[in-house]
């Protein structure tokens, strides 16, 4: 009994998706790798035929045939899946054909390797993340001191003019030192440590989504995909529904008046940032119906600065990247014409909240 359980403990916690399945090639079990794998719960999908994991991959579903009927294990590097929900992964297939006394069953590993080029990107967002906010901090403290000699100097020439004309130009000046001080503090993102408490990300979503809902035009519709099982998470609201806002007003702005963001939340278990495996995470994603973000624009959204639209500023994407990378999370993007997904990835282990 106890080795069942350490059994059952091990498959759970394997990054690499086993399948089981019966004689018949029905699904009889999935581990939760799995679950993340097929983004669908072990109880919606057990008892699927093969055929309905794999609707359009008729060689792999061969090949996996031919090894129950011969009983040889197989192989399969690099192979090109196509999920129910038509999404396109590359995995590394191993197939295992069990014996048993009522029949044969097949066991099914399958390890994402796109996952692992996931995890490089991850990396080089959290690296280009650091990088860009040194650089920004030695600006920053190049840029200030001057401005406030620049600023003080107005003030001190302010005084000694009579003449109101006059003193409009030292007026402008000092307007203008404030503003571009407070851009450069705009720049950097938020400098205070977050005031964390037990929130329940669902309270995030739903006030982001009552403020966009007062800005939004009749053509504009916000839908919401919660999972309710999400638990409480240790962090600053504040700041998180700042990130969650700038990034959904950035949607709004993309479908121009016309189409849809929905809110969603999910977990998801043994999940990489950077060089850590985390138990459990949330993630919190902002989808949209606009045209989507250039190829070429996609790895610079988070530099500050950089916006692909007339009069923007650059720093929402920046900021909100921040706050995630001060709750130990990080943001990624993929982005096709019709569908622009910002996911806003956070750990939820009790070790992490208790830093």
């Amino acid at each position: 009994m106890t080795s069942t359980r350490t059994d059952q403990r091990i498959l759970e916690n394997l990054n690499t998706a086993v399948l089981l399945f019966s004689d018949a090639l029905e699904l009889k079990y999935i581990n939760p790798a799995g679950e993340i794998l097929f983004e669908v719960s072990a109880r919606r999908i057990a008892g699927q035929p093969v055929i309905r994991l794999f609707p359009e991959s008729p060689d792999f579903i061969e090949a996996l045939r031919r090894s129950r009927l011969s009983g040889h294990p197989y192989t399969e590097r690099g192979a090109c899946l196509r999920m129910p929900d038509q999404r396109m992964v590359t995995v590394d297939a191993t197939v295992t054909p069990l014996q048993e006394r009522n029949g044969h069953e097949l066991l099914l590993e399958l390890l994402q390797v796109d996952r692992h080029m996931r995890i490089a990107r991850e990396e080089n967002l959290i690296t280009q993340y650091n990088n860009t906010r040194m650089l920004m901090r030695g600006m920053a403290h190049e840029i200030n001191n001057p401005l406030g000699g620049l600023r003080g100097a107005a003030q001190l020439l302010e005084r000694e003019l009579d003449d109101d004309a006059l003193k409009e130009y030292t007026r402008v000046i000092i307007g203008e030192a404030d503003r571009l001080q407070s851009l450069l503090s705009r720049m950097l993102g938020p400098n205070a440590i977050p005031l964390k408490r037990r929130v329940n990300i669902h309270e995030v979503t739903e006030r982001v989504r009552a403020l966009i809902q007062a800005e939004a035009g009749p053509g504009v519709t916000i839908l919401r995909d919660y999972d309710p099982s999400i638990p409480e998470l240790h962090a600053d609201a504040d700041q998180l529904i700042q990130a969650v806002l700038n990034i959904t007003r950035n949607a709004l702005q993309a479908i121009n008046g016309n189409g849809s963001i929905m809110l969603q939340t999910r977990t998801q278990r043994q999940f990489t940032l950077g060089h850590k495996t985390h138990k459990l995470v949330v993630q919190i994603s902002i989808i949209d119906s606009g045209p989507g973000i250039p190829a070429d624009m996609l790895d610079k959204i988070f530099y500050p600065m950089i916006s692909g639209r007339p009069g923007g500023t650059g720093l929402g994407l920046p900021i909100a990247q921040s706050i995630a990378n001060q709750h130990g999370g990080l943001i990624e993007c993929a982005s096709r014409p019709g569908k622009t997904v910002f996911s806003i990835i956070l750990p939820l282990e009790e070790h992490h909240e208790q830093r």
